[in-house]
């Protein structure tokens, strides 16, 4: 299964000098299902990621007690200490293709961030090939 999507296009405010009025994120859109509830996400593929992360919020949403899953810390580039969250298994769909991910949920998370395709749940199950250039992401499934 070969499965393509755009990069995300996110218009600045003001003029980088980099990047213009624009910048390009490889996020992608998928679907989210646990207790009989489904969710429409936008998520970043982050290969620095160890894992999959999403908000808590977002599981609540799909109906998982959240907290009474197995509890762990991560952390990130933040110059704090670990957060915590817990770990659960979630059915994800993209590009028309379900499958059974572990992920993490956490209430610490910012409030204008994405969910986070990493390492374990995502990247050891696809072959992925950015291409910035072109604007497009390509995902293999292994």
């Amino acid at each position: 299964m070969t499965i393509k999507f755009k990069y995300k296009k996110i218009p600045l405010t003001v003029k980088a000098p980099l990047f213009g009025f624009s910048i390009l994120r490889p996020i992608i859109p998928v679907q989210l299902f646990g207790n009989g509830e489904k969710i429409s996400y936008e998520v970043l593929l982050d290969s620095g990621a160890d894992t999959c992360v999403f908000d808590g919020s977002i599981g609540e949403l799909l109906g998982l007690d959240v907290t009474a899953g197995t509890p762990v810390q991560f952390s990130g580039v933040q110059n704090a200490a670990a957060a915590k969250a817990y770990l659960h298994t979630v059915d994800l769909s993209l590009g028309g293709h379900k499958l059974s991910i572990p992920a993490i949920f956490s209430f610490d998370l910012s409030d204008r961030g994405y969910g986070i395709l990493g390492q374990k749940g995502f990247f050891d199950l696809f072959c992925v090939k950015f291409d910035y250039q072109k604007e497009e992401i390509e995902l293999k499934q292994k």
